[in-house]
């Protein structure tokens, strides 16, 4: 059935095909729990393909889930039918009008990339979430999303101006505000559009409407609630309920309408005037959640802009997290809860008296034990803290994980304590101790229990834990879904949340707009039961997965792949700070996410395992083609899913099945090779650079024939310092006696590099050992050959781990090579207990003379003044397993120099994956994104980068040199 109608489909959108029949993985990745794997994934480009797409479905009776960023969490991406992705193409702004405060665009428009336009008109888009910096303003759209600004700038559907899009039938209409002549005049259309005019006209004249909402809807001053059809916000809104209104707006039911009845092409937002300037964030500590949670409505007394919770769950998870761990800098002593309650103000002296009057009442009417005021970045730091919490609850190890079925519940401030007291021993019952966190300045908290769904007693407790929670909903006379929606998840309890009434309402509504149920079937209305279709096989016994590397930390690799819950921070544009996924911003498809890869290998590992070797398959080595291994996964995702160490393992176990290919063994053996072409370098290089020989000899190794080939040099670094060409002694007493790392890339390809590097070590006073080891491994760690990679792995933890320390470090030049020991060495090594001690004592050079600037032993004075501009790219390695900060410190040092961190994420080179035929082009696009365009702008500045993939990169795509710090410290240090 697949191929035939892909066919089909093909034949009925004229030119390219925009689909994507890797059917194997989830692309709804939106952290359900669920397993329905999409038929295909398309990306119309055009409101014309999109018509065709949906009279296609209709022809073929194949549903439909337009889809944006996929960050949801009710499963409202899951379906068995074709995912309508339009976060590819439908990206444009249409329309600002500044005097009017609004704006027309297009659904797959990034939120945090709207307001970064709006900024500079001092203009701003409210509706703030978690994953304001991936998540679409279609998605937004569709679950009327809320986020930590609710409370002083509503939420989407407040903002919600018109709109335009597709009926189920095809016919595109235009959704705006209607006054009451406008309103009958679309009474008298003969379309699908005339008939749902009609059917609202009827509905909201029947005499027990009233009734109807008042007993279905949750309280009214709940502003988070999103459960079922808003015909409540419809009614209330129009003309129907109050005279004085002469307005009707059908998308105040279609915003939260989760796809269900209308796909968006367009939407016209209100916009808002940016907040106050100046900024402070009370972080009042808890010793409780009941505590917190009683403080609520009297901090709500005080002008917040933002009044967010964390648990001890959540704040526990940031300990271990390599990017959140510093962010924790405010928290005092053990906290249960700490409430972070933000103010504003353009005048200093006013948020100084707010802050004084909200600590006041703090103290003498809480039970907070520490209020620490953050102000300035201090805040971001915190927010993103929280902001983290869906993504940190993936770090729980094992089975049991941090399930979504109840964490979207709203209920009136005032009840808020009573209804966690109650939700508490409900959790008690069931022997849980829930995650607590997030917006109790709005009535709701993202409430979460543990549960293990691979087990009959867990699917059992997620579908009993759910029903109790409805039921307590109801009876407080909440919202089940306040901000979120209700997705398959919460979807199977709306109807004794609302009543029978009210649910009978939703299903005509439902069955007007779609009478063939095509668009998001099974979402709000008619949903299959909570425990259908689950991802696991329940009381199945777990598969062990055999691997060459060390994933214990994790309980096995197919558990590590677990850890993505489809928080989607990989799917970030280059516009915003890290560098995760790099083929992704150039691509920007899903599948090159990484979480599309962990779900494919979760998804091969998970239901193939019974095979021989659950690795050899096509699907991975498709999904895997386009990783670069950049590591900036392994940092930047919250549950710090390390996609870089899944491909290398998948590459070794699919060469056992499938051989290795010569051009993999040329890049592997690159140090073998270049010792035996440096005896013949000069005839090595120039058969590189002939127009005529090198074209054939890129041919025949699969290089790109635009890539330039690396200079050998016909002396190695090693051998320079074994012929006393180079000092390794200061002139004096040596400050301190390193070892000094020489990698197989700057022994033969950067050995001027190596030459800096120990000079500069020496003039600054340091003494300079070198011993005789093997190669690093780096080109094998990335090729997967793990056999081999192991050999060079064992062979430095033996050479090293007697001899290093604290006292006598180990320094390295190029980040690949060296902090190799801080990652794949501690997966691979045979003797693991010294590779980790060993690796406490490894450093990449600018680390470690930074931290002889903070000790004092270094200073400006041991430098010329004079002056230069630098601009800094760095080593992916670095910032995911080091951080830049250790580069700028040390180009700082010298008085007169102007360092500036270009805000890159990866060069696109990547060691060998610039080099392949095949990837060039995606290597190059990544370089474009930011690299490149801020190399070409800097004409005067030095281009500093510490990798030599960067620096082939940059000269290759800028033809610039770009230097290493060393040598360019090295160039102005002065004799000790």
């Amino acid at each position: 059935m697949q191929a035939s109608y892909l066919q089909d489909l093909s034949k009925s959108i004229e030119g390219e095909l925009y689909l994507d029949d890797l059917h194997q993985i989830i692309y709804a990745t939106d952290a359900s729990v669920y397993r329905e794997l999409p038929l295909a994934v398309c990306y119309p480009k055009n409101e014309n393909d999109l018509k065709k797409i949906i009279k296609f479905s209709a022809l073929y009776n194949i549903s439909l889930t337009p889809r944006a960023a996929g960050t949801s969490l009710a499963g409202q991406c899951v379906t068995d039918g074709m995912v309508v992705d339009l976060s590819k193409y439908f990206t444009s702004q249409l329309n600002f009008d500044k005097i009017t405060k609004s704006i027309r665009l297009q659904p797959g428009i990034v939120r945090d990339s709207l307001n970064k336009f709006l900024s500079s008109h001092d203009l701003f888009f409210g509706p703030n979430t978690s994953t304001s910096n991936r998540c679409n303003v279609g998605g937004m759209f569709g679950n009327n999303s809320s986020g930590t600004t609710s409370i002083r700038y509503g939420v989407t559907r407040d903002k919600m101006i018109s709109s335009k899009g597709f009926l189920s039938d095809g016919s595109y209409i235009e959704v705006k505000t209607l006054n009451k002549n406008e309103f009958q005049n679309k009474l008298k259309l003969e379309s699908l559009e005339g008939s749902i005019y009609r059917y609202f006209n009827e509905l909201f004249q029947r005499p027990d409407i009233e009734n109807i909402i008042e007993n279905g809807f949750p309280k009214s001053s709940i502003h988070r609630r999103n459960t079922g059809y808003a015909i409540d916000e419809l009614y209330n809104s129009s003309f129907f309920n109050k005279e004085s209104i002469d307005e009707f707006n059908l998308n105040k039911l279609l915003c939260g309408s989760e796809g269900t009845l209308f796909i968006a092409t367009e939407m016209e937002l209100q916009l808002d005037h940016v907040a106050p300037r100046h900024s402070a964030m009370i972080a009042a500590h808890f010793s409780s959640i009941s505590e917190c949670l009683e403080s609520v409505e009297l901090t709500l007394s005080h002008h917040l802009f933002t009044c967010e919770m964390m648990d001890k769950t959540i704040l526990d998870c940031t300990k271990e997290s390599m990017k959140y761990k510093d962010h924790r800098f405010f928290i005092e002593q053990d906290p249960e809860a700490i409430l972070m309650l933000e103010l504003k103000s353009n005048s200093l002296s006013d948020l100084e008296l707010q802050v004084r009057n909200l600590l006041d009442d703090i103290k003498l009417k809480t039970k907070a034990y520490a209020s620490p005021v953050l102000k300035n970045g201090e805040i971001e730091l915190a927010t993103e803290l929280r902001k983290a919490g869906l993504g940190l609850l993936g770090n729980l190890i094992g089975d049991g994980k941090a399930i979504a079925c109840i964490e979207d519940t709203s209920v009136a401030i005032p009840d808020l304590p009573h209804y966690i007291a109650d939700f508490t021993k409900i959790m008690k019952s069931y022997n849980q101790k829930a995650v607590y966190y997030a917006h109790a300045g709005a009535g709701e908290l993202h409430l979460r229990p543990i549960l293990n769904l691979k087990t009959s007693k867990g699917v059992k407790e997620f579908k009993n834990i759910s029903e109790d929670v409805a039921n307590l909903v109801r009876s407080y006379k909440g919202a089940l879904s306040g901000e979120h929606g209700d997705g398959r998840v919460r979807a199977p309890f709306t109807r004794q949340v609302v009543g029978e009434e009210c649910y009978a309402v939703f299903n005509e509504i439902k069955h007007l707009f779609d009478p063939q149920n095509l668009f998001n079937p099974g979402k709000i209305v008619n949903p299959k039961p909570i425990d259908s279709d689950l991802r696991y096989e329940v009381n199945r016994v777990e598969p062990e997965i055999s691997t060459k590397m060390d994933f214990s930390k994790s309980m096995g690799i197919l558990r590590a792949a677990e850890q993505c819950n489809g928080s989607g921070d990989c799917r970030k544009s280059h516009e915003f700070e890290g560098g995760m996924c790099p083929s992704y911003q150039a691509t920007r498809n899903e599948k090159d996410t990484t979480r599309a890869r962990a779900n494919m290998l979760r998804e091969v590992l998970t239901n193939g395992h019974e095979s021989k070797n659950p690795f050899d398959n096509e699907n991975l080595k498709e999904i895997f083609d386009l990783c670069i291994s950049c590591k900036a996964c392994k940092n930047e995702c919250p549950s710090n899913v390390d996609v870089g160490a899944f491909k290398t393992e998948f590459q070794y176990q699919y060469q056992k099945a499938n051989g290795v290919k010569l051009r993999t063994m040329v890049f592997a053996k690159n140090n073998t090779i270049n010792t035996l072409a440096s005896k013949i370098a000069p005839l090595y290089n120039w058969l590189n650079t002939n127009k005529l020989i090198a074209p054939v000899i890129k041919e025949i190794a699969g290089v790109a024939k635009e890539r330039s080939l690396p200079t050998l040099y016909s002396t190695s670094l090693k051998r320079k310092i074994k012929n006393g060409k180079i000092s390794l002694s200061p002139k004096g007493k040596p400050k301190q006696s390193i070892y000094l790392f020489i990698d197989e890339f700057t022994n033969y390809l950067d050995v001027t590099i190596g030459e800096d590097a120990v000079q500069l070590l020496v003039k600054l006073g340091y003494e300079v050992k070198i011993i005789d080891h093997p190669e690093s491994g780096r080109s094998y760690f990335s090729k997967g050959l793990l056999d081999e990679a192991q050999k060079f792995v064992d062979a430095n933890v033996e050479i090293f781990k007697d001899i290093i320390s604290e006292d006598l470090p180990l320094l390295g030049i190029e980040p690949s090579t060296i902090l190799s020991f801080r990652d794949e060495y501690l997966k691979l090594a045979s003797d693991k207990s010294s590779a980790h001690e060993l690796s406490k004592n490894v450093f990449l050079i600018e680390e470690f003379l930074n931290a002889e600037i903070q000790k004092g032993n270094l200073t400006s004075k041991q430098f010329s003044s004079e002056k230069q501009d630098i601009k800094i790219h760095s080593h992916c390695y670095q910032k995911a397993l080091s951080s830049q900060i250790h580069t700028f410190n040390l180009l700082n040092l010298p008085e007169n120099f102007k360092v500036t961190l270009i805000p890159s994420g990866c060069c696109g080179m990547a060691g060998s994956f610039g080099y392949e035929k095949e990837h060039y082009q995606v290597s190059q696009s990544i370089g474009e994104l930011v690299l490149f365009p801020a190399v070409r702008k800097s004409k005067e500045a030095i281009i500093c980068a510490n990798g030599t993939s960067c620096r082939h990169q940059i000269k290759d795509g800028t033809q610039k040199e770009a230097l290493h710090p060393v040598t360019i410290l090295n160039k102005f240090v002065l004799e000790v």
